[in-house]
């Protein structure tokens, strides 16, 4: 492997020679000039890993060599040496990209440090962090197996997002395959724990349950609107727990998080079945009893979230809540520009409620359209996916406006959704709906011990089709498949996104609450 090669340039490069000795001992090749304009001419002629550069030097400053050098090359690190400690130098040369800030005399020690910050940082942060992992698999593994509650598995998962993203800084792929394996084990275990409890939580057998989709407006944003008079909620949907923790430190330039927390999607982990849970804050069969029609059945025409805002504000009436509010559903670019400049007329409400549809866009889209398939191959593509599109959307705009005012966000979402690998076989009747993580329908054949099999929809507050509906979902990263066309249709959506069944990326979601700073 070639050795490290670093330009230095001081005008007191003579004095510096015990140093540039101990870092040619530690296997760097070092290149000396004593003057700006040489510093450039040389980089014209070699190419170099990293540059020391003194800031205070006769002809061209350190300040003006380093322009020099960010036009030749902008990515190559350059660290600043200068006797002086004052602001606007320091400014000067942060302003200008530097990779490091050195405050003459240097020692050796200083010098190597910053070297290993700058070229071997990755190295030594992928080192640390499979080390740290190994260390907290056994522990973790402990906690899956145990008879956890809701609460629990929650602190689980939040611990699996958590290093899935810093493993992601890992180039260690035996380490990635340990951890994804253990996440695979943890979906198992928790998929039979819903399966245990989820019915006892519906039909409130059951004291210890969770915040879930048809209880969140009444437990968070009440709440939020009580205390905060003007509060801002913004739905975007199908958002996993780790696209949030991506996107958090955006959100934290201007806003500080008072909470973050995991809240239970109801099951299908649909928009059509979650979100209008929220809006009514009642189950999907208790809204089709009680307002029939703003409810649109799997087996009839039209949009099954047309009725939001009205579902919202018959639930308002419930609880008596007499308050101003507004309902927005972003679709397209458009329509979110034109709310970006609608924002004012906005602030004379208590509660403003924005649905963001783009998530659920890209995911749908990734199963469709072959560039989105790439650019989204897997969990770290899709989550650097969300991060470009949120950076150029109308929605950080939106965020903005909210931070300015020194408002109250709730940012949330409906569900999640999973990367699917395993096929599993069902067949149904022609009026089978199309969903790849859930089926209803009277006729369906499947193996029991595939999936979670709820026979009678009233069990789980869902619509029956028909006298003898029935639900099934799959757990982990299942899909199901018709035998039809089988090898053609398991190879178009393996690896896909999809939602609807049983997983903590689909049921785990966040709901986060945050003030304007």
């Amino acid at each position: 492997m070639d050795k490290i090669k670093i330009l230095w340039a001081d005008d007191e490069i003579d004095l510096l020679k015990p140093h540039i000795l101990f870092l040619e001992q530690k296997g760097y090749e070092v290149i000396t000039t004593n003057n700006g304009d040489e510093a450039i001419d040389i980089m014209k002629e070699q190419s170099f890993d990293i540059v020391f550069l003194d800031e205070n030097m006769p002809g061209m400053s350190g300040i003006e060599t380093l322009a020099e050098i960010k036009v030749m090359q902008p990515n190559l690190p350059v660290v600043m040496i200068t006797k002086s400690e004052e602001e606007s130098i320091m400014e000067d040369a942060i302003g200008s990209s530097i990779a490091d800030y050195l405050i003459k005399p240097v020692k050796p020690n200083q010098i190597l440090l910053s070297l290993k910050k700058n070229l071997d940082n990755k190295k030594i942060v992928s080192e640390k962090k499979t080390f740290a992992y190994q260390k907290e698999f056994r522990n973790i593994g402990m906690e899956i197996s145990s008879n956890l509650n809701h609460k629990e598995w929650v602190e689980v998962y939040k611990k699996l997002v958590m290093w899935e993203l810093e493993l992601g800084k890992s180039s260690d792929e035996g380490i990635l395959d340990v951890f994804h394996m253990q996440k695979e084990e943890a979906n198992h275990v928790f998929s039979k724990f819903i399966e245990r409890r989820y019915i006892d939580w519906l039909h409130g057998n059951d004291d210890d349950k969770p915040t879930m989709s048809h209880t969140l407006f009444k437990d968070k944003v009440l709440k939020s609107v009580d205390k905060d008079k003007n509060t801002f909620v913004i739905i975007i949907d199908n958002l996993r727990y780790d696209q949030w923790k991506s996107l958090q430190p955006i959100f934290e330039e201007y806003f500080r998080i008072e909470s973050d927390e995991i809240y239970y999607s109801i099951l299908p982990t649909t928009t059509q079945y979650s979100r209008n849970a929220f809006f009514a804050g009642m189950m999907p069969s208790e809204i089709e009893k009680r307002y029939r029609n703003y409810w649109v059945n799997e087996n009839e025409e039209g949009s099954k979230n047309q009725f939001e805002s009205e579902l919202m504000a018959e639930q308002l009436k419930r609880y008596r809540k007499d308050i101003k509010f507004s309902y927005h559903k972003i679709l397209n670019l458009n329509a979110g520009r034109k709310l970006v400049d609608s924002l004012p007329n906005l602030m004379q409400n208590n509660l403003n409620v924005i649905v963001y549809n783009f998530v659920d866009m890209l995911s749908h889209a990734r199963t469709e359209m072959e560039i989105i398939r790439e650019l989204a191959d897997d969990e770290p593509a899709y989550r650097s996916l969300t991060i470009s599109w949120f950076k150029h959307s109308s929605l950080l705009d939106i965020i903005k406006f909210i931070a300015s005012k020194g408002l109250k966000l709730i940012i949330t979402t409906d569900h999640g959704s999973v990367r699917v690998q395993n096929p599993v076989k069902v067949v149904g009747d022609r009026n089978t709906n199309t969903n790849l993580r859930y089926k209803t329908g009277k006729s369906l054949n499947y193996n029991k011990k595939h999936v979670f099999e709820v026979r009678s929809p009233d069990d789980i507050y869902l619509p029956r089709m028909n006298i003898s509906s029935s639900y099934v979902f799959c757990r982990n990263n299942d899909f199901f498949a018709y035998p039809n066309n089988y090898n053609y249709y398991v190879n178009y959506y393996r690896n896909t996104f999809q939602h609807g069944g049983v997983s903590m990326e689909e049921m785990l979601i966040p709901v986060i609450s945050l003030k304007a700073k």
